[in-house]
């Protein structure tokens, strides 16, 4: 097996991944500490590590098994995900930094165990900067494979030593996160009676339709994924299944599957009044929330509603009880509360009081360790 790493170094990159030190707009703000390729020619591994801070602690975030269009696009998204996961520890309180990995493939077709092996090989030579949790493409059994190889990783199954899958406690979060929207919107955190379209129902999108349920909510659903939804369908018949949730008349839409949904055109047009759900960078770009503030729609920002399983997956590594963490992942509804409460006497977005409260935490961890 041939491993090979490189940093970022636009003199021995290929042409469409020069210029990530010149992405002014992910890295406006605290530049990435350190993002690395990794490439594996025997398994077919082509993965990327990003670490983007470790001022609270080591980097943490899940691995993406996805099938990018090329190479840039790879490179976009894990240097947003990373970032998104420094803030998301920070307003979680939890001690971790950010970082996300992300290996460019079909997981139906190119996922084995030769790759996941290979791929631990390489997050083992970051030496604990870097670990490793679930997210799209993969799962718990992958995780238990690529704990064979590596000490930095999360998200195990409990056989294995880790926590299980942590669906379960990313959809509570958001669920929490969505009450906390709806008592701040409409003055009552109870959702029965209320439409929720659900855009994705994977391992996240199912839990939270089954809380919403639970809830006395009406929810549609959609998903490109035919099996989530015969799942869905088979298990939650009183589901509507449509085409698109984005453009339904709707109380809440509550994005769960892929980002940047939310776009100068679809926020002009959406019908929602409350916007909260578990998919990453939900925003094109920073100046949609706008829009939606101007037209009176609640959104809550998305590493602040996903942040469930994050506190999960930190919680295994400081061997809380199962208990212990879904009473912090229940916090969250306090934390939004806030949030918005905080947007609302400052005449601010909803992104900057939360951007504000993870740069607060971020910036007194800087002076501890000045001081000190």
């Amino acid at each position: 097996m041939t491993l090979t790493a490189e940093p970022v170094n636009s003199a021995h990159i290929s042409d469409d991944t020069a210029g990530v030190f010149d992405r002014a707009d992910y890295l406006r703000d605290y530049p990435h500490e350190q993002v690395s390729f990794f490439q594996d020619p025997a398994s077919g591994l082509k993965a990327i590590v990003a670490i983007h801070s470790t001022t609270l602690g080591p980097a943490l975030g899940g691995t993406r098994f996805y099938p990018y269009a090329d190479e840039s696009s790879a490179v976009t998204d894990v240097l947003r995900l990373s970032r998104g996961m420094t803030y998301k520890a920070a307003v979680a309180g939890v001690d971790l930094g950010g970082g996300k990995a992300v290996i460019i493939g079909d997981p139906a077709t190119a996922k084995s165990t030769e790759l996941l092996g290979a791929y631990a090989k390489f997050v083992q030579t970051l030496g604990g900067r870097y670990i490793t949790a679930g997210d799209v493409g993969t799962n718990s059994d992958d995780l238990d494979v690529i704990g064979l190889g590596t000490d930095f990783v999360v998200g195990r199954n409990a056989k294995a030593g880790g926590s299980g899958d942590s669906a379960p406690m990313t959809a509570l979060g958001v669920f929490q996160s969505l009450l906390a929207a709806a008592q701040a919107h409409w003055g009552s955190r109870d959702l029965t009676g209320k439409t929720v379209g659900v855009e994705g129902t994977g391992k996240v999108g199912y839990e939270l339709i089954k809380l919403l349920l639970a809830d006395g909510a009406t929810v549609l659903a959609t998903d490109v994924n035919t099996a989530a939804l015969e799942r869905v369908k088979a298990d939650f018949p009183q589901v509507q299944i449509v085409d698109s949730v984005i453009d339904a008349d709707l109380d809440v839409y509550a994005p769960c599957a892929m980002g940047a949904t939310l776009s100068h055109t679809s926020a002009e047009a959406i019908a929602a009044a409350v916007i909260c759900g578990a998919a990453n960078n939900q925003l094109t770009e920073p100046e949609v929330e706008s829009v939606l503030s101007e037209r009176g729609i609640t959104w809550v920002p998305d590493y602040v509603a996903n942040g469930g399983g994050l506190i999960q997956v930190a919680g295994e590594l400081k061997e809380h009880t199962a208990e212990q963490v879904r009473a912090q992942v229940e916090k969250i509804f306090d934390t939004v509360t806030e949030i918005l409460a905080k947007a609302k006497a400052e005449a601010i977005l909803a992104g900057d009081a939360a951007d504000a409260v993870a740069e607060a935490r971020i910036a007194q961890a800087v002076r501890s360790r000045t001081a000190s």
